[in-house]
Order: C-alpha cells, then structure tokens, then sequence
C-alpha cells in the first residue's frame, strides 16, 4: 500500500515514538501476550470468566485511553501490580534489528520513546531490539501521572518536562486517536499502520487527516526520509 504524505517531511529536533507495534512489526504479536494478561487480571480482580474480562477490558480501553487508567478509576486499584502482572511476558520473541538502529542512529535530533506502558516493558522491548542507547529517555505511563495518550494532558507534561518545541517534533504511532492531540499542538505525525492489532482498524482503518504521514513499515519510511535529507551512504533493508 502507497504511503500517505500530507505534510512535507522536514528537519525535526525530536522524535517521539511510541513502542509496542510501533518500533517493532505487530506480527511479532508481543501485543497479544499483553492482552491475554490483562484479561487475566481484570478476571481475578472482579472474577469475571473470560469473555466479559476482555468486553471490560475493551470498554476501559475504549472509555479511559487504557485498560488500566479505567481499572484505576472504577475500582481503585494499584498501577505498579497491575503493570508488573500484564508485562510478565515473554520479551524473547523480539528478535534484534540492525537495521532499524542504524537508521535511528542517523536520525538527528532527540529520540524519546512515548508510551502508555511502563519503562519495564519499553527497556525489555528495547533491549531485545538492540536500540536502547539511541534513546534519551522512556517517558511512560507512571512519568505521566498515569494519565495516558490520547489525553491532551500527557502531551502538556511530556513537552514541558522535556522542553519540546511541537513546531519541530515528530510523533510516531500506530494508534490514529493518540496523533490528533499530538497534530493538535503543530507536531508533525507519522501513522504506522497495521490490521493484526484491533486498535489499528478503529473508524474501519482510514488515516485521520491530522495523520500527516502514514507507513506500512516504519523502516521504509524512516529511509525515505534519510534519503531526502543531506548526503549519506545509502541504506540497505535486505
């Protein structure tokens, strides 16, 4: 499918990335190993059997941003247990990707991983994928006062805290919802889209306008970009 450009792509100082199903492939379905634990959770938690566990889970979701900020408001309960129990999975299935650490390493500018999870999934999943040090920070969902994406007050916080200028900062997501608020402060936006993850195919899958720039594979895009940019050996995907 032909990459969708709205907005020309030009010099950035930040880049913020979302992780899961983001900086790497969703069919690694790591994702789905999340989902079977938090309806696990949620099923323990209100003993529920596992049907309505996952409506619930969903609903939350749908409702609050996340499963668990929506657990936290109807029933109180505590982010750090419910974060360690949903990410106990196995990180093994993330095999290392030269290739999109060398094309992170010439980007220039910031890069900032921006996620609802917690750091210890996002430096499991990092470290699995070799891309760690080309980091400067995880912004999670604890640093946001467990006030997750698409809520326009994690985004006031992540800019403030980091110094952002939104003018020239990129958001890479493969959620649609979390680019509006994003779009909304004059960052520039990056879809990365997929059709194995059930939020990818919400309003039947169509980019949303404020999605300036949309991919199948962010690797492709990202040496694109590299290759409009200053001169540079050229990169090699095989």
């Amino acid at each position: 499918m032909e990459d969708k450009m709205t907005r020309p792509a030009e010099g950035f100082e930040t880049w913020l990335f979302d992780l899961d199903n983001t900086l790497y492939p969703a069919s690694a379905d790591l994702f789905a190993q999340i989902d079977l634990r938090m309806k696990a959770y949620i099923g323990r938690l209100l003993g529920l059997p596992p049907e309505e566990a996952f409506r619930l889970q969903k609903h939350y979701y749908h409702t609050y941003g996340t499963s668990l900020r929506g657990l936290m408001d109807e029933h109180a309960i505590d982010p750090a247990d419910f974060l360690a129990f949903v990410h106990d999975i196995d990180h093994t299935v993330l095999a290392a990707d030269p290739v999109l650490g060398g094309l992170l390493a010439r980007l220039p500018g910031r890069k900032i991983v921006f996620t609802n999870g917690s750091t210890r999934h996002a430096l499991a999943v990092l470290d699995r994928l070799g891309i760690t040090d080309h980091f400067e920070a995880i912004h999670d969902i604890a640093a946001s006062g467990f006030i997750p994406k698409p809520q326009p007050a994690c985004y006031d916080d992540l800019i403030a805290r980091y110094g952002l200028d939104p003018a020239t900062t990129i958001m890479v997501e493969d959620s649609h919802k979390n680019l509006q608020p994003a779009a909304a402060l004059g960052m520039t936006t990056l879809l990365v889209r997929n059709t194995l993850h059930w939020a990818a195919v919400e309003d039947g899958g169509a980019p949303m306008a404020y999605c300036h720039h949309v991919t199948d594979d962010l690797r492709i895009w990202l040496a694109d970009w590299l290759a409009h940019q200053a001169p540079h050996p050229e990169v090699c995907l095989d």
